[in-house]
């Protein structure tokens, strides 16, 4: 099985500049894939293959000097993305209950006059803009070496000196972190707006070993991150105390940086200066410590949970992004990291043999009573404590949920 590691880079100012200079030909590469992509599917209605357009972009790079000094991999395989993601497209819209535009866009687009062209429908590959997009380009897997301490990369500097060899070694923050001397898969070196990380797909045995004879129902829900069938519940990290300090101070750093944008607003233009742009990046630094303890209690969580070794493991096939729509729990879905959550259930179940019992999102578990079987049809969102009418059993509402899915996941075995 594939394993996916991922760590920090500590390159110098030399380094850094060359990582920036390779991405930027990367995203380059991108854009002028999609733009010459879509000239000619207006002219003809037809797209160019992959190993044509690769020969029309060699061409290309001929009148641009300053892609050849930086790794030529970088932008092949930047063009190999774009044709991949028009690949996706044509599949999407094969699909029967394909709708190339959301109702926002078409609401939208009635309120500004603006009529909605091919480049809007949903799944059509976008142009990576330089102040949005976030620098990542893909590294040759023959060329890429790791030491426990450093990874080289090609051409990330140009220098006459003897120790040229030295400087194309850039520095790893974690020690003997990734295997050496082993083949790796789709290598990507990427900067998230602070830091630079390099991530690569090693192969590895999975962890089997003798599982349990009970299996495991989970709910999750916003109250609580999930609750399990065997009365081990798991807390919403949203509502401890250093996260909603951090969150504060996030929102005091917003509204610090929407006054600074009016105060130096220019007509209809708003200028970026130095300090919008320091106070900036230490909200970015605030956000990314969130998203780093979420992302922690989520694998905290789910690797507690396989170290009980259960013989199956039962959770809902949620809609998280028809879910998302709902204006009211947005913000709150989207910070307990629910679709996380259950990605990782599903490949350390995998990677531990477990046998991942995905519940249709239709099964009424909430409403369904764990002693006697009856629905309750009128059960509210607001009653966190389930009551049966037939059999009187009174219970916690997720917690009856959990002893449900756990019930569904052993009647299918």
């Amino acid at each position: 099985m594939t394993r996916g590691i991922k760590v920090m880079l500590l390159p110098n100012k030399k380094q850094e500049s060359k990582l920036f200079e390779t991405a930027d030909a990367a995203r380059y590469a991108y854009n002028w894939t999609l733009s010459t992509q879509m000239k000619y599917f207006e002219k003809n209605k037809k797209y160019i293959p992959e190993s044509e357009i690769r020969k029309q972009f060699t061409q290309h790079k001929q009148a641009k000097s300053w892609l050849y000094k930086v790794s030529n991999d970088a932008s092949k395989q930047a063009v190999k993305d774009c044709c991949d993601a028009f690949s996706r497209f044509i599949n999407e819209k094969k699909k029967p209950n394909y709708k190339p535009y959301s109702k926002e866009q078409i609401t939208n687009a009635a309120k500004n006059n603006y009529k909605l062209t091919r480049y809007d429908m949903q799944w059509h590959p976008k142009f990576k803009k330089k102040d949005k997009a976030e620098p990542k380009f893909y590294v040759d897997t023959d060329k890429i070496k790791f030491s426990d301490t450093h990874v080289k990369l090609e051409k990330i500097a140009n220098s006459k000196r003897k120790n040229r060899i030295k400087i194309n070694w850039v520095k790893l923050a974690e020690k003997s972190r990734i295997p050496t001397d082993i083949k790796y898969t789709n290598p990507r070196v990427k900067f998230d707006g602070l830091r630079w990380w390099v991530s690569v797909g090693i192969e590895a045995e999975p962890n089997l070993s003798e599982l349990s004879d009970d299996g495991l129902g989970i709910d999750v829900g916003i109250k609580d991150l999930a609750v399990c069938s065997d009365k081990n519940k798991y807390k919403n990290i949203n509502k401890t105390t250093d996260v909603r300090k951090l969150k504060k101070k996030q929102q005091r750093g917003q509204r610090k940086v929407s006054r600074k944008y009016e105060m130096n607003k220019n007509g209809d233009q708003y200028k970026k200066t130095n300090n919008i742009k320091r106070i900036e990046k230490r909200n970015l630094k605030l956000q990314q410590r969130l998203t780093g303890i979420r992302h922690n209690h989520v694998h905290w969580a789910t690797s507690e949970i396989m170290k009980r070794k259960p013989s199956f493991i039962a959770s809902e096939d949620l809609n998280i992004r028809g879910m998302m729509k709902n204006r009211h729990l947005a913000k709150s879905i989207q910070e307990q990291c629910l679709y996380e959550f259950s990605r990782q259930i599903q490949y350390k179940s995998n990677w531990n043999g477990i046998r991942h019992v995905k519940v249709d999102r239709y099964y009424p578990s909430s409403k369904t009573c764990s002693v006697c079987g009856h629905i309750k049809f009128n059960l509210k969102l607001s009653d966190r404590t389930f009551e049966c009418c037939e059999c009187g059993a009174v219970i916690d509402r997720d917690f009856n949920a959990a002893l449900n899915l756990k019930a569904y996941g052993e009647s299918i075995a």
